[in-house]
């Protein structure tokens, strides 16, 4: 997060609307326009300026910084007197609040940001929904989520955490290789919001209280944590004659360590951070198969964030990949050896097979998107196309 917003924080100052047809048009509202003016005296966007912006923004073979300038003096916005700011609102969940890490990243942003003259007003949620929520109203002209919550803004982004489809971080670096390059930019969009990035979070993890419940059939009858805004996750789980247990982020680990529900599934990242090892002792475990990877997404609102300049801020964010995975890294090995439970090959191919069917059966229901598992698939079939679903393509 430290770098992501500052690098493109001088392209945060352009207010059309995205254009990305043959024949770009000024959209610019009667608002908008006052704005720009009020900002840039004199400077006049026509839509030949817009068609140049659009062509460096997405030119990919220019590196990030080398696009903020050269967009910058297009513009004029490089000689922004320094007493005048554009001002945006973010708002950013961290289950810590104003002391959590997440949000002491962005700060760290802000502080940048006023180099270019760009105010970020940072407001810390510890309650997601309530966030989400603030987000829809306006209140807020972008939101950092779960990928989980980022679904109902863009579907294609929100389908990366599709279960069972990136099996490792090999297979999800190459697939942000993919959604951050210029190519992918069409799908960043879904009406009035924009993605402007996606991280790694680190892969999910079902964790048990006990150390016998290490097949689906085992799990049988257990009381499973799931999440309340999201009904399909409760058809799921009552479909292996589990017993669904709605509640959200923030309640799951206490009821998982106060012994209300048996089973939950998490990013390694909650272990020491949410004490998991609390509901786990003294003979539970964690099911030594990843469920997911999981992404935290930045959506913004295209009238505040065009997505010519969303592309340069979904880059930046890229080259933060290894140093955000590092971090993750260093909280993951924190988990002692003796909470392992394996599973044997036999039982892995056969989840493998469930999570497709899973996958396909939700795709059918409009819940994952076809154009992202389709690129998973096709990314799967990179590192290991002797597979059948690479012979007999039904993803």
């Amino acid at each position: 997060m430290k770098r992501l917003l500052p690098l493109a924080l001088t392209g945060l100052l352009f207010l059309a609307g995205p254009v990305f047809s043959s024949e770009p048009k000024v959209t610019l509202t009667p608002e908008q326009i006052a704005e720009f003016q009020r900002l840039l005296p004199g400077v006049e966007l026509t839509p030949e300026v817009i068609r140049m912006m659009t062509e460096i923004s997405l030119n990919a073979e220019l590196p990030v910084n080398e696009r903020i300038k050269a967009i910058a003096r297009l513009s004029g916005i490089d000689k922004l007197p320094e007493d005048q700011r554009l001002r945006r609102v973010i708002c950013i969940w961290d289950l810590v609040g104003r002391n959590g890490p997440v949000f002491g990243a962005a700060m760290e942003a802000r502080a940048q940001a006023l180099e270019f003259n760009v105010d970020l007003e940072m407001v810390p949620y510890t309650n997601e929904g309530v966030m989400v929520e603030e987000f829809k109203a306006g209140r807020c002209d972008a939101a950092l989520m779960s990928g989980l919550r980022a679904r109902q803004f863009n579907k294609y982004t929100g389908s990366i955490d599709a279960i069972g489809a990136v099996p490792d971080r090999e297979h999800l670096y190459t697939l942000f290789q993919v959604i951050n390059h210029p190519r992918s930019a069409g799908h960043m969009v879904r009406g009035e919001y924009v993605i402007l990035g996606v991280f790694p979070a680190g892969a999910a993890y079902v964790f048990v209280n006990d150390r016998n419940i290490n097949t689906l059939a085992k799990a049988a009858g257990k009381k499973v944590a799931v999440l309340d805004y999201d009904p399909i996750q409760a058809k799921m789980i009552a479909g292996v004659g589990a017993t669904p247990v709605a509640t959200d982020i923030t309640r799951a680990p206490g009821m998982f360590n106060n012994g209300v529900v048996d089973i939950l599934a998490a990013p390694l990242l909650a272990y020491e951070f949410l004490e998991l090892y609390k509901g786990m002792s003294p003979n539970g475990g964690i099911i030594n198969y990843p469920l997911a990877q999981i992404t935290m997404q930045l959506v913004g609102r295209t009238e505040k964030f065009p997505n010519e300049i969303a592309q340069l801020v979904r880059e930046s964010s890229f080259e933060q990949y290894d140093r955000i995975i590092a971090m993750v890294s260093q909280e993951e090995v924190k988990v002692p050896e003796r909470w392992w439970i394996p599973i044997p090959e036999a039982d892995m191919r056969e989840y493998g097979i469930m999570m497709q069917q899973s996958r396909i059966s939700l795709r059918e229901m409009d819940y994952y998107d076809a154009d992202m598992l389709s690129l998973q698939r096709r990314i799967r079939c990179k590192f290991a196309p002797e597979k059948g679903e690479c012979v007999n393509p039904v993803e």
